[in-house]
């Protein structure tokens, strides 16, 4: 059943749908200053999601480093989340948290400082978590792999807000509706310098002479060594389940290298696959009119998608 949690109050079912709006003022809407997350979850025994630690993680740094909010604290958003699964009754559910501005807090706050005043202190952001049944992707395109797209749209190499995820969803849909409309499940992505980015909506590997490659994130240096600070913000998301698939791959022996990546890079792979919280891993076969390798989905796509998949598993037992 549709369940959601805004500002402390839970709904369900028509009254969810009734219920959980928020504010004609609410910076969110009048202004796009927002950030979500999306997560897979469940109940079984108990109520689950998968990698809920790290999502709020992720979030509570860009509500930091975008000045929406100078802490959060995770363990009661974790708990409300896990809440809201289990209120729903749902064995397979999409979660989505929105955290919003509030009621134009931040744009007082904004104005403020701009006159030289005094900040009106900390704004009271709009917390909204949504559990609604899950689709699943379909096994046809695990299975075969799928055709993607050029995006038209180029993010700056020098964007702060471009590796966060914000609200600011626009551009990243229209182009995804685009890629649909050819028949494509989701669109490549490269900046002004020609670098690739990700999908509008996913990370992108590559898999070339048994090795990933994938671009660099922000705060891939923070956590490895190995990958030098960039002179600018990375437009990469810093995925979940990237990071968790690049887990998997050094289980298994499997080197990722994260560097700047070409659209030569891309057509030269030996494999080439997606990763979102949504998807988990989805193989590319097809980018527009080229194949990828051999057409078909290789064998270190398949073997870390059903990590990927055994880890999900694994999680909806121990619920």
């Amino acid at each position: 059943m549709l369940t959601a949690f805004i500002n402390g109050r839970f709904l369900t079912g028509d009254e969810a749908l009734r219920e959980a709006k928020v504010s004609a003022f609410d910076a969110g809407l009048t202004h796009g200053i927002g950030l979500f997350e999306t997560l897979r979850a469940g109940r079984a025994s108990g109520p689950w999601a998968l990698h809920l630690d790290e999502h709020l993680d992720r979030l509570a740094r860009s509500a930091f480093a975008l000045g929406l909010a100078s802490s959060l604290h995770t363990g009661p958003l974790g708990e409300a989340i896990l809440e809201t699964v289990q209120r729903s009754g749902l064995a397979q559910a999409r979660v989505r948290l929105t955290l919003t501005g509030g009621d134009l807090n931040l744009l007082s706050q904004a104005r403020a400082a701009a006159a030289g005043s005094a900040p009106a202190g900390e704004s009271s952001p709009t917390i909204l978590i949504v559990a609604q049944p899950a689709a699943a992707t379909p096994r046809a395109m695990l299975d075969d792999g799928v055709l993607v797209t050029l995006a038209h749209n180029r993010p700056t190499s020098a964007g702060d807000f471009e590796s966060h995820k914000t609200l600011n969803y626009w551009w990243r849909l229209h182009e995804l509706r685009s890629a649909g409309a050819k028949g494509a499940q989701e669109a490549l992505v490269f900046s002004t310098a020609g670098q690739l980015v990700g999908g509008c909506v996913s990370n992108a590997f590559i898999v070339k002479d048994g090795e990933l490659h994938t671009p660099v994130a922000r705060g891939d240096e923070v956590h490895e060594k190995q990958v030098a600070a960039p002179a600018y913000a990375p437009p990469t998301l810093p995925g979940i389940t990237r990071q968790s698939v690049m887990q998997a791959a050094a289980a298994r022996g499997v080197l990722t290298q994260r560097r700047p990546l070409t659209i030569d890079d891309v057509l030269s792979a030996d494999e080439v696959f997606l990763t979102s919280s949504v998807w988990g891993v989805l193989p590319v076969v097809r980018l527009e009119a080229r194949g990828i390798g051999t057409g078909r989905v290789g064998p270190v796509t398949r073997e870390l998608g059903a990590a990927y998949e055994r880890e999900l598993a694994e999680l909806r037992a121990l619920a």
